[in-house]
């Protein structure tokens, strides 16, 4: 039988370790820059600048491959990459005219004039002849120029021509948030709030912390009288950079406005007009160029004077409010309410009718309404005045009023004045005379008083001399201490005055 042998090995493990086969960076970097310009000629920045950054991975000195990584940055409007790249550039080779070219370009993108013509100025020590920089040169004395004319409107308060100079700026700058800034700060100032603001939020979605874009937002704010957003933003401003003057103005403006405005506001509710007034007043003086909070107070001051029966001065103040915020529809109900006080009923009609275009409510068009019935009526004789009476007049009133009146214009009273004040008190009886036959007819006077017209009252003919004549004969003529003969009346009258 065999025997079975067991054979122990004790063999080492020998562990070969594996040789990658040598890289060429050189010709891996160079590979990859080849691929990022055939990307770039056909404008794929994007897949250019991912060759780009591996040509740069391969190889991180070597200048070539920086250069092209910044000029693809730069077609893709990434000014601050494409800088940081080409300082690099020129820091390895002093004499790269491309990197101060591209220095140049981005920061003049970036609003950055002073390093943009730093580094012009040394290129050119280096190539004094070099022409290349000549656009650069040219954009640079253009937003230098027209920064400079920026400074002379702000210095006059002309916002206007400050936001065209900044226009001019972004063109050349498109990438500088400062020019942006600047041009919403001066729409707020010219009460385009809307635009100020997007300005402002477009430049915080890139920079939460950009603190003058939180003072324009603030200052938006400020000018259409949201006065506690807007101090909360000045309060952020200042807590982030405590010396920031303009923030510092509009902070110290908007908290004594509202403290102003809030005092006024406590004294007319409690009655103190004449105090209150003087809190408006001394609130409108604190900045003129807050419009629509001024035009507000203007209004409130305005309601001051209703309640003291000054209507003039109501529209006025009503005025000066709707002068700096033509759509303010408080300050146009108040001036139409004061003017139909004055009885200036179509003053009074033009504002109701703009009023009920502005808000087309049934309430507006009542209103409206009622204020032409008033003109209609104030165009129409007062038969009351003309008789010396009030409207809650009896019957009894009217016929004494009417003798009185009817004796006192009579003509044959005034035979021997002159021609003009003949045809007065013809006139002036006649109305007489027209106003006792309305008033005395129960049908004709609650026409009247209801504003109807009374034009057919009498049979399209109107009222004349005659008339009047007529009715006067029909009161007892001793009992008013004449008798009737008059030339211009009929054969059956006869005025004789004792």
């Amino acid at each position: 039988m065999a025997e079975d042998f067991e054979m122990d090995l004790d063999l080492d493990v020998i562990e070969v370790p594996i040789v990658e086969p040598e890289v060429d960076r050189e010709e891996q970097g160079e590979s990859e820059r080849l691929a990022g310009n055939e990307k770039f000629k056909i404008r794929d920045y994007r897949g250019a600048l991912a060759c780009y950054t591996r040509a740069v991975d391969w190889c991180p000195k070597n200048v070539n491959y920086l250069g092209n990584r910044s000029a693809c940055l730069l077609m893709l409007s990434d000014f601050t990459g494409a800088l940081a790249d080409a300082r690099k550039t020129v820091e390895m080779d002093p004499t790269y005219m491309k990197g101060y070219s591209r220095i140049a370009k981005c920061c003049i993108n970036l609003g950055d004039i002073a390093t943009a013509e730093n580094y012009i100025q040394r290129a050119l020590e280096i190539e004094p002849d070099n022409q290349s920089f000549n656009p650069e040169k040219g954009n640079i004395e253009t937003v230098k120029y027209h920064l400079a004319e920026a400074q002379r409107a702000l210095d006059k308060e002309d916002y206007r021509k400050v936001v065209y100079c900044m226009d001019r700026c972004i063109a050349v700058s498109c990438a500088c948030s400062h020019f942006r800034l600047l041009k919403a700060e001066s729409l707020a100032f010219l009460g385009r709030f809307q635009e100020g603001e997007e300005l402002a939020n477009n430049v915080l979605a890139k920079d939460k912390s950009s603190i003058e874009a939180i003072y324009v937002r603030g200052l938006c704010l400020y000018f259409q009288d949201n006065l506690d957003k807007a101090l909360t933003y000045f309060q952020t401003v200042l807590r982030l950079a405590p010396d920031f003057e303009k923030a510092k103005v509009a902070y110290k403006k908007a908290k004594l406005t509202r403290q102003l405005k809030d005092e006024g506001n406590q004294l007319y509710n409690s009655g103190k007009l004449v105090e209150a007034a003087e809190k408006y007043t001394c609130a409108l003086e604190v900045d003129a160029l807050n419009c629509v909070t001024n035009s507000k107070l203007f209004c409130n001051r305005a309601a001051v004077s209703a309640k003291l029966n000054q209507y003039q001065e109501v529209i006025d103040d009503c005025n000066r409010a709707l002068k700096l915020d033509p759509q303010y529809q408080k300050a146009l109900l108040r001036r139409a309410i004061a003017y139909s006080e004055l009885k200036n009923y179509e003053e009074a009609v033009k504002d109701y009718e703009a009023l009920y275009k502005m808000n087309r409510s049934r309430e507006n068009k009542k209103m409206w309404n009622d204020a032409k019935l008033e003109l209609k009526k104030s165009k129409r004789k007062d038969y009351y005045k003309i008789l010396g009476l009030s409207k809650n007049a009896s019957d009894d009133d009217i016929k004494k009023a009417y003798k009185k009146k009817a004796l006192e214009h009579h003509p044959d009273r005034h035979a021997n004045t002159s021609d003009v004040e003949k045809k007065e008190h013809e006139r002036l009886f006649k109305d007489v005379g027209e106003a006792y036959a309305v008033l005395m007819d129960a049908k004709k006077r609650g026409r009247y008083d209801s504003g109807h017209d009374l034009d057919d009252e009498f049979d399209g003919h109107g009222f004349n001399p005659m008339d009047a004549a007529n009715l006067f004969s029909q009161f007892d003529g001793n009992d008013m201490g004449f008798n009737f003969q008059s030339h211009g009346f009929p054969s059956n009258f006869s005025f004789h005055f004792g």
